[in-house]
């Protein structure tokens, strides 16, 4: 059966086990046939095949997939893009539309229904409106607390609603909208308020559970709340879709940590769900 990955909502975690999929038919391997479903890219099928993959890496929602000569080909995902590797000859069932094609001697990774594709050398990644402008990837290894909280202090950061900051690609590359209400949820913050409102430890923290969540979906295939509750939610009958988070999609079901009443909102034209409770706070003599 084809290796697919699930498109509901595509996050950094998401696009990051894509990668480690399309890596571990690629990687290391000669690619012998090459083919690109966009007119503008033909040219780009001669100058790829034959050469080996050495990486596949992320930023963010971005994949790059790099080549021995110095080529690497960027693809984002969008929010229909989506990856699949099988065993050569078969070929996925599906109606999309095929965009890129790599072929090792047993292995094939496709991509279909992206439309945001390039091939480009060292100073086309640099320039690339995307890649420029962005931060760094919430799952980079060398990512740390003590830089999440230097960030959240910078000046073009601290006086941002945290709610609207943690879809800003430019402060944490990967992080998306399932992300950011768990996380501030994790953390007990609420949305709308700034980075500079916030104490060191409270900074520390959310800098701590941003991290955490995110290599835990990682590491779940999708899922933030533990590996302990989540076995009960499970054996309690619940659905994957109805364990996987805290507070994401519960709107109006009971919180995990207090029970009171998850309720969903608007912020950053996207919805946003948080517990009252949790992420109560007063702060300045202002209750926010």
């Amino acid at each position: 059966m084809p290796k697919v990955i699930d498109p509901f909502m595509p996050e950094g975690p998401e696009i990051r086990r894509a990668a480690d999929k399309v890596a571990s038919v690629l990687v290391g391997r000669r690619i012998e046939e090459v083919g690109f479903g966009l007119a503008s890219l033909k040219p780009f099928e001669k100058l790829l095949s034959g050469h080996t993959v050495t990486a596949v890496d992320t930023r963010g929602k971005a994949m790059l997939t790099r080549f021995d000569n110095d080529l690497t080909i960027y693809s984002h995902n969008q929010l229909y893009g989506r990856w699949y590797t099988v065993r050569r000859p078969r070929m996925p069932k599906t109606n999309r539309q095929l965009r890129v094609e790599l072929c090792t001697a047993t292995h094939k990774a496709l991509l279909y229904s992206a439309s945001d594709i390039a091939v480009l050398d060292d100073a086309g990644l640099s320039a690339h409106p995307f890649l420029a402008r962005v931060g760094p990837d919430i799952l980079d290894r060398s990512l740390t607390t003590s830089l999440i909280v230097d960030r959240l202090q910078a000046p073009q950061f601290r006086n941002r609603a945290l709610g609207s900051l943690y879809l800003d690609q430019a402060f944490l590359a990967g992080n998306g909208n399932y992300l950011r209400s768990e996380i501030l949820w994790a953390a007990g913050i609420e949305p709308s308020r700034k980075p500079a409102s916030l104490t060191a430890s409270e900074r520390q923290v959310l800098a701590a559970e941003t991290l955490k969540i995110a290599w835990r979906s990682y590491g779940s295939g999708g899922v933030t709340v533990t590996r302990r509750l989540a076995s009960q939610l499970k054996a309690e009958g619940l659905s994957r879709s109805r364990y996987r988070f805290y507070v994401f999609g519960r709107e109006d079901q009971p919180c995990r940590r207090c029970g009171s009443t998850i309720e969903r909102r608007t912020m950053g034209s996207r919805n946003l769900f948080t517990c009252r409770v949790c992420q109560h706070h007063v702060s300045t003599g202002e209750q926010l």
